[in-house]
């Protein structure tokens, strides 16, 4: 409570904060008329307490009254990307928004929807649509540019999930990123109709960043060090590898290849030190100084192509600049709420982008226990005094964010205190000499020479990982928490620095039983999720599989023909066997047999239950005296039969289809089963089956 009333903009924070996410789970906006209207009966009613003198009233009517203003915004920008188009193919025209993106099996064009035809009649859109458009890679795709209008038939569908649990709800991370849906466009069902050559300011930003890589390369740049430069100075990750991510990862660096907050920061700070004498100095230049410290953070924004968390990490520096005038301190926590109000006021979707997340948290971090910390010891000398600095800062920033960073990665590096003494002072420098190797343009003699400095320094902060990535016990994977956990985290966390600004008895009583909460929340968590024994079908594209589950941590999974993908399986379920506290399961080929499994010609025992996997021909003509019993017909792409062809061998119970099986084959079978009431789960439509085994 204490403070809330310290903190003026965190009493109206935390309201609007609780109402976006009320608007974003029941995206459902009151008419703006009755809104309008609820607000000026609202307006009036919080003048009449502050004249009547009616405190708890006035508070009260103030968290609801922001509380709905959060939920009205929040519902209203996830409805307006909502679009209601026919179930089957449309013709519509769409114009190419932004470059085309090669995709491992296709070709993504964002596009934006200018109408659709119904008949003879075009319907155009007042406010273009935007959609993921599909393109399969072939020699016509290629040719496709941004700006390019086209005249399609595809069948415009909603974003949405793969039914899988607990995995990443794509479909509505692309609501919240103004996407209303993706398409499929088959080869031959589009032509060019045209082309529009105007460009947004985010396409002529885009095209900046692109000059700037190219420049790069001309330096040249190759390989790792391209790519890290690309992404710490302009934000272009396309082209980072696996391995050079997942050394960032392991060694705790992640957040340096992401452009944001804390690259921004270094520009706020170096612009800072420099005017530092003038403005010590004129009291008057305050205002220019902060404007032209504006001015170039937005310049450099525009040079990143205006990056979603460029822009935002922008902002809030602009708006903490701004802030500064009316303060000594350069930053507080008073103008970092105010910050964030703000923003949320703008754009209420941000609230769910992990790096405005992870920004906000991290300076409020520091800003609270990074002092604590630093006073805790008082080195004399000078070197030792900056270490330790950067160290609290480092420890400081961690702890603010590893719940966050728990919740969506499901690993802690251990060694991140080593990680960011070495990549902070680096990654700092390496943006430095990029903006003067940038600036240095009109000298290209010059420009060399700090260009090959620059090389190496972006080649030492890799090695300087690598060799973190390589020691023991580097990093702890495949922990699980979820957002209880991680809220009951930050209550424990606030309770404690209460505690150590000022102990009270009672203070120290409420941390004591916010840190038994969590721990007790979180121990029942693991027991509530303990695998069961099983079998799992999972829609996964391209991986045709079941999955068997022990009821411990060892599982099997059981292929079509081939072994399965593992690895792919596991980006779209590793939350989900990270809950289950799961090994990685062990693929497992036909022919495979044991006491507890057994794989062959297709027929899968586990548990006393049997499944046909079904994806060739290989019963086609074949028959048996005795049906055989089948729990699950898994039917999967390759088999061209129909459910009559098994009748003379098997007695099948249920069908599963698999998200491969499409087609004509499939409608055929789908009718039988329909027809002798054979249940069926299609697993694109359905989501992921379980059965519960004794």
């Amino acid at each position: 409570m204490e403070a809330l009333r310290r903190q003026p903009f965190l009493r109206l924070l935390l309201p609007l904060v609780a109402g976006i996410v009320w608007g974003d789970a029941f995206p459902h906006p009151c008419p703006w008329g009755y809104f309008c209207g609820a607000a000026a009966l609202w307006l009036l009613g919080m003048y009449l307490c502050h004249r009547r003198g009616w405190p708890v009233l006035y508070g009260g009517g103030a968290c609801v009254g922001w509380l709905l203003i959060g939920f009205q915004l929040a519902a209203w920008q996830g409805a307006a990307v909502v679009r209601d188009y026919p179930p089957s193919e449309v013709v519509c025209r769409v114009r190419i928004a932004e470059s085309p993106e090669e995709k491992e099996r296709s070709r993504l064009c964002p596009a934006r929807v200018r109408g659709v035809y119904a008949g003879d009649t075009f319907r155009a859109e007042s406010r273009p649509p935007l959609f993921l458009l599909y393109f399969p890679k072939d020699s016509a795709a290629a040719r496709l540019r941004r700006g390019d209008e086209l005249l399609l038939s595809a069948r415009l569908s909603l974003p949405r999930n793969q039914g899988n649990p607990d995995e990443f709800d794509y479909g509505r991370y692309l609501r919240r990123q103004g996407v209303s849906g993706t398409a499929y466009v088959p080869a031959g069902h589009w032509q060019v109709v045209g082309h529009d050559s105007t460009r947004t300011l985010r396409q002529m930003a885009l095209d900046y960043r692109a000059q700037v890589v190219a420049l790069y390369r001309r330096l040249g740049f190759r390989g790792d060090e391209l790519t890290v430069l690309s992404a710490l100075t302009v934000g272009d990750q396309d082209k980072l590898g696996e391995d050079i991510v997942e050394t960032y990862s392991v060694s705790g660096a992640s957040h340096v290849l992401s452009l944001s907050g804390l690259h921004i920061g270094f520009l706020y700070v170096l612009l800072l030190f420099l005017l530092r004498p003038v403005w010590r100095r004129w009291r008057w230049t305050h205002l220019p100084l902060m404007f032209a410290v504006v001015l170039f953070l937005w310049a450099f924004a525009f040079f990143t192509g205006l990056a979603s968390p460029v822009v935002r990490s922008v902002t809030m520096f602009s708006l903490l600049a701004l802030a500064s005038l009316q303060s000594e301190k350069l930053l507080t926590l008073h103008s970092l709420f105010a910050t964030a109000f703000l923003m949320l006021l703008v754009r209420p979707m941000w609230l769910f982008e992990v790096s405005f997340q992870l920004s906000f948290l991290s300076l409020a971090a520091i800003l609270c226990l990074q002092p604590l910390l630093y006073r805790a010891w008082q080195p004399r000398n000078r070197l030792c005094r900056y270490v330790w600095g950067l160290m609290t800062v480092s420890v400081a920033a961690q702890v603010g964010t590893a719940p966050l960073v728990l919740l969506y990665f499901g690993r802690f590096s251990t060694h991140f205190l080593l990680s960011n003494l070495w990549v902070v002072p680096l990654a700092s420098l390496i943006l430095y000499v990029a903006v003067l190797l940038l600036l240095l343009t009109p000298l290209p003699a010059v420009q060399v020479g700090v260009a090959r400095a620059l090389d190496r320094l972006v080649w030492l902060q890799n090695e300087g990982l690598r060799w973190v990535e390589r020691l023991p016990y580097a990093s702890l994977d495949d922990i699980w928490v979820d957002a209880w956990d991680v809220v009951l985290f930050y209550l424990f966390l606030g309770l404690s620095y209460a505690v150590f600004r000022r102990p009270t008895p009672r203070r120290l009583r409420w941390m004591l039983l916010s840190l038994c909460v969590m721990v007790s929340y979180h121990g029942l968590a693991m027991l509530r999720s303990l695998p069961d024994r099983g079998l799992a079908f999972y829609h996964v594209s391209r991986v045709p599989a079941v999955h068997c589950l022990s009821g411990g941590r060892a599982s099997w999974l059981v292929g079509a023909d081939t072994l399965p993908d593992v690895e792919r399986m596991a980006r779209s379920l590793a939350p989900h066997w990270r809950r289950l506290r799961l090994d990685s399961p062990r693929p497992v080929a036909d022919g495979y047999a044991d006491a507890a499994l057994s794989v062959r010609h297709g027929l899968l025992h586990y548990g006393g239950c049997r499944v046909c996997i079904l994806h060739d021909g290989r019963w086609a003509g074949k028959r048996s005296d005795i049906l055989l019993p089948v729990d699950y017909l898994y039917v999967c792409r390759g088999y061209r039969g129909t459910l009559g062809d098994l009748d003379r061998l098997f007695d099948v119970r249920c069908v599963v289809f698999d998200a491969s099986f499409t087609g004509y084959y499939r409608r055929r079978m789908e009718e039988e089963c329909l027809r002798r009431g054979i249940p069926v789960h299609a697993l694109d439509r359905e989501g992921a089956l379980w059965v519960p085994l004794p």
